[in-house]
């Protein structure tokens, strides 16, 4: 099947079962707060490279993280009782986005364009995104951001100045969400480093059970 193309004078997606094996399910359109939150509202998120097309991506397997189920490793447990861990929430959105993209930039690339990092920080603006970033003995050492609907918590990127900093910003955002009665942290794709801190795999069908109790579909 073909893949969707999608107009920009109107908000609408098609229904995710009718992505690619690969995920992708639609091309075009715009990166407007009203088209950004139905996207995210239905497990829909773009991906795409600078200067081509906006592309929209809806993988069948999905990976999340349930807050109460965050991994905390030993080693990481022994950092933490040597070091003093603290945490910010939402000091700088646009500063902590930004850092996602250049550490991405310089190693591997990264999807976070200057549309991208406008358009998510107008979600921000409407409260749509929240960004963590962790402290080591007062140094910030890492962060990520995401968008967040209902009791749902979708990560976009996260990033690293120090050993460990990623990580305890995600532990902090967990625990944060936890005690909010929070659902799921959304990773999207599976990586060996979000598995080790608790990712599991779950069917499309499962993911939007957990949209539906979040009365975001």
């Amino acid at each position: 099947m073909p893949v969707f193309e999608l107009e920009n004078d109107r908000i609408y997606f098609p229904d995710p079962k009718y992505a690619e094996e690969d995920g992708l399910l639609a091309v075009g359109g715009d990166l407007s707060v009203e088209r950004l939150l139905l996207a995210y509202s239905h497990g829909i998120f773009p991906w795409y490279n600078e200067g081509g097309p906006i592309l929209w991506w809806c993988p069948h397997e999905r990976f999340i993280i349930r807050p109460s189920e965050i991994h905390i490793s030993h080693s990481m447990k022994k950092f933490m009782r040597r070091h003093k861990i603290g945490y910010n929430i939402n000091r700088d959105f646009a500063d902590t986005m930004h850092k996602c993209r250049i550490k991405r930039e310089f190693k591997e690339g990264t999807w976070i364009t200057d549309d991208m990092e406008e358009a998510y920080h107008k979600l921000f603006d409407n409260g749509f995104a929240l960004c963590v970033e962790s402290t080591v003995d007062g140094n910030i050492a890492g962060g990520l951001y995401g968008v967040m609907l209902g009791k749902c918590f979708f990560g976009e990127s996260m990033y690293s100045d120090s050993e460990n900093g990623s990580k305890l910003a995600l532990i902090s955002l967990a625990r944060l969400l936890e005690v909010n009665d929070f659902y799921m942290i959304d990773c999207q794709f599976h990586t060996d480093h979000l598995e080790s801190m608790g990712g599991v795999r779950i069917s499309y069908d499962e993911y939007r059970d957990i949209l539906k109790k979040a009365e975001l579909i």
